[in-house]
């Protein structure tokens, strides 16, 4: 029994010796290497809701945000991020400085409700029912129960006021309630479509992007071992290609908005750097911001590598680069 106990002692310590040896390395970096090249060989391609598609559904359903400006002082902040670990949440932390405002944090980030929402008001109605919709006759009228009724819709205005109250019910009550005079939230999965539609909803909304260069996002993604979902529970992030085209949309998306859209571009790096002009910021937001007190705290922090290996770069830069080129990242 103490020969077994012995060589059993030994065998353990001579595995801990070669795990931690450059042999032990080695190995680990085939596995990585063999899975992250499969993870690209089956990675789905990835679509977002089409910006151009949605502006015109949103026209052809006759309530457009200009229609609905009048009397409505609501500003919610939406701080949107090119996909996780970018700094969103210190970036959060910094605008919530001002005691008025409250940023939710990714409420039921992985049902993606606006995304969801987006893509049904992207698909918008056909031709044929659009113009049954337009040409419906009084709904006041005592010849209803003898019209053809068979497609009868509320005006275009009601339903843009239903999908904006849902957030208001969700969101911005319980941050009134809670004594905030301003409310918002940060997100890391919704991009320029997401905003757009917000943007329909809330015509007084603010909203703030932060970007980092994906290998750094995707290397702090990794090293923490999260089981990060884009949807759940179909769509993880579980490997660099997966990863990449997400980040990559997001990117891209934000170069299709239409020139004035009321966005405001961070980049950790200069965030990180103290160079991001607050001042400019919180005039902007209407915002009274103490950077200094969010920043002089650490939280966080998960990357233990000091870069990522070859593969993963390969894998990032060729899938990434139209978004970094976009954004203004080198490989």
């Amino acid at each position: 029994m103490e020969l077994v106990k012995v060589q059993g002692y030994k065998q353990t310590r001579a595995w801990e010796w070669a795990r931690s040896s450059w042999l032990g390395e080695w190995a680990r970096a085939c596995r990585s290497c063999k899975r992250e090249l499969w993870g690209w060989v089956q990675c789905e391609q990835v679509t977002f809701p089409d910006l151009k598609q949605l502006t015109e559904s949103i026209e052809a359903l006759g309530a457009s945000a200009s229609q609905h400006g009048d009397g409505d002082t609501d500003a919610p902040i939406f701080l949107l991020s090119t996909g996780w670990r970018a700094g969103s949440t210190l970036l959060q932390r910094v605008l919530v400085t001002d005691s008025r405002l409250l940023l939710w944090g990714e409420p039921m980030g992985e049902m993606t409700l606006a995304s969801k929402i987006t893509q049904i008001v992207n698909d918008s109605l056909s031709p044929l029912n659009l113009e049954l919709w337009r040409s419906q006759g009084d709904l006041t009228s005592s010849s209803l129960a003898t019209s053809w009724i068979a497609n009868l819709y509320p005006p275009g205005s009601d339903f843009r006021s239903a999908l904006r109250g849902l957030f208001d019910r969700w969101l911005g009550e319980p941050a009134r309630r809670n004594g905030f005079a301003r409310w918002g939230f940060k997100e890391v999965r919704f991009g320029a479509s997401e905003a757009a539609l917000l943007n329909w909803l809330y015509p007084h909304a603010k909203f703030v992007v932060i970007s980092r260069h994906p290998y750094e996002c995707y290397r702090s993604l990794s090293d923490s071992g999260w089981p990060v979902y884009f949807r759940y529970p179909g769509v993880r992030m579980n490997s660099a290609a997966r990863f990449a085209r997400y980040w990559n949309g997001l990117a891209l998306s934000w170069s299709e908005l239409p020139e004035g859209f009321p966005c405001f571009h961070i980049k950790y790096e200069d965030l990180i750097s103290g160079k991001v002009d607050f001042r400019k910021l919180e005039s902007w937001l209407g915002l009274e911001i103490r950077e200094g007190v969010a920043l002089s705290a650490s939280v966080g922090g998960t990357a233990t590598r000091s870069k990522l290996s070859w593969h993963e770069r390969l894998i990032i830069g060729h899938e990434a680069e139209p978004g970094m080129r976009a954004l203004g990242y080198t490989k």
